[in-house]
């Protein structure tokens, strides 16, 4: 089997990241050799692969699926926003540019034939690819500046299957509308369509199914069900707090509670995944400082904005709720750019721009920003565990060893501990299953609560595959496979009724 495929959505969330990794997960079962593609992905959850460049989480995960290791050509374009404006812009897995909502479309030009190039290298070394769409590709306004949904499948000649998500409602006028709203030359690549997130009686939908294919001439491949606890790296602000599955019954009398707070530029916040599949651990987002009361261990995670979004926190009541549950002697954690918040001064003159302002003051460091990106894949040790990391930031940490506690400051990973207060700039440090255990026991110590106890089996890396595996199941039950082989060998159906709307 050779050739590709790409899925787009309905909207953004409708399920094209997990369907792509169940594609992929399913195609590898088969000893394909497959790759997962994004051209351009809108993301604060980023990855860095082993040569040092920046992806999409989603398309790491995915090539996980697919067997294989993430590397810059499975993402060429990257997008991280720093304001509500504007974004860096990371090609090949590097800071390019920052831009605008508007100025990014002067780019796309030079970004367009990057996104094909990387294309072409997949589909040169891999049996298969399969594409991911962003957000929508009926977003007419953006239409001329598309270079990852119809800009990118026309160009390649990508068959096209629109996946839609019906727990949201309207998945039959979302469906239509979407083809209709193409040009012809787009609406020719739409070759089926796939029903995402369905609970019920399968026979009520039928007729629907029916119906859709009848006035649109495009088949629906399948109707994959509601699977619950698919968290899978999330790259979307709108799957940050959806449902992680159940609580795993603790081992012992005590539950560990974790507070995070819900900082507007969050980034990288797959950091609390592997502590959410712990048994006995809670982790909750929070929204005000009020809410921290009654957590045992407070993570501030990493961020795109540190400025702006200590400034978020200090307007919501958190510095104060923050210190006085440091004061208590109660567990607080920082990453990255959580880290950079727990320090005494942090000066930014790169990425906000803002120079220098007060950090919480609960660790007796100080980050200065520099203008080259840390990208790394760093190794190390943590209560005598191997710990395995990745870095993704302009903010470096350092001791102040002028200031007050730096003498008592012990070394964390990267960072430093100072009490009960820890700091690292190490992304993906906690999905180490021995030194997330050790880590998790001192919490717990160090929070008042003996009766906790961490699991001694639990793997992050196996309830992962785990969940790849049942995406690959719901594809081989639910999809017509033999259907979607053919479009991903034999491209585009040919004939393919133009549906009126754009004329």
């Amino acid at each position: 089997m050779r050739g590709a495929l790409m899925v787009a959505g309905t909207t953004s969330d409708a399920g094209k990241s997990v369907l792509v990794a169940g594609l992929c997960r399913w195609l590898a079962r088969q000893g394909v050799s497959v790759a997962p593609f994004k051209a351009q992905n809108m993301s604060l959850n980023s990855y860095v692969t082993s040569d040092g460049g920046e992806i999409g989480r989603a398309q790491a995960m995915q090539a996980r699926a697919a067997g294989i290791e993430p590397e810059t050509a499975m993402n060429p374009v990257l997008l991280k926003p720093g304001t509500d404006r504007t974004s860096q812009v990371v090609v090949r897995g590097k800071p390019f540019a920052d831009a605008g909502a508007l100025d990014y479309g002067d780019l796309t030009p030079q970004l367009l034939p990057v996104v094909l190039d990387s294309l072409a290298e997949l589909r040169a070394r891999f049996d298969v690819v399969i594409c991911e769409g962003a957000g929508s590709p009926a977003e007419i306004n953006l239409r001329h500046r598309d270079i990852t949904n119809l800009g990118l499948a026309r160009p390649a000649n990508l068959p096209v299957v629109v996946v839609g998500d019906i727990d949201r409602g309207g998945v039959f006028a979302a469906l239509h509308g979407t083809v209709a709203l193409l040009a012809p030359e787009d609406q020719r690549l739409i070759s089926g369509f796939v029903v995402n997130k369905f609970r019920g009686d399968p026979a009520l939908l039928e007729p629907g199914l029916r119906m859709i294919g009848e006035i649109t001439g495009r088949p629906v491949l399948g109707t994959l069900p509601y699977l619950t606890g698919m968290w899978l790296d999330v790259e979307d602000s709108l799957d940050l707090e959806h449902d992680r599955g159940e609580l795993r019954p603790p081992l012992g009398s005590d539950v560990l509670q974790v507070a995070v707070p819900r900082l507007p530029r969050l980034s990288n916040v797959t950091d609390i995944d592997a502590l959410a599949a712990e048994p006995g651990v809670v982790v909750r987002f929070v929204h005000h400082g009020a809410e921290l009361a009654g957590a045992d261990l407070v993570l501030l995670p990493g961020t795109r904005a540190t400025a702006h979004d200590l400034a978020w926190l200090r307007a919501r009541g958190f510095d104060a709720a923050v210190l006085a549950h440091a004061a208590a002697g109660k567990p607080v954690l920082g990453i990255c750019g959580g880290h950079q918040m727990l320090g005494r001064t942090v000066v930014d003159d790169v990425e906000g721009k803002v120079g220098e302002f007060p950090g919480l003051g609960l660790l007796p460091t100080r980050t200065r920003f520099g203008a080259e990106k840390v990208l790394a894949r760093p190794v190390g040790e943590g209560y005598g565990q191997r710990v395995e990391g990745y870095e993704i930031h302009h903010g470096v940490v350092t001791l102040d060893e002028s200031a007050p506690g730096a003498a008592a400051a012990e070394p964390f990973l990267d960072g430093w501990r100072l009490g009960s207060v820890w700091g690292t700039t190490w992304h993906g440090c906690l999905e180490n299953d021995g030194f997330r255990r050790a880590f998790l026991r001192e919490v717990a110590a160090v929070a008042g609560k003996p009766g906790f106890e961490p699991a001694p089996d639990t793997s992050f890396a196996a309830l992962r595959e785990a969940r790849l595996d049942s995406l690959a199941d719901a594809v081989a039950e639910h999809l017509d496979t033999a259907a979607v082989e053919k479009l991903i060998v034999d491209g585009p159906t040919p004939g393919l009724p133009v549906l009126p709307g754009r004329g």
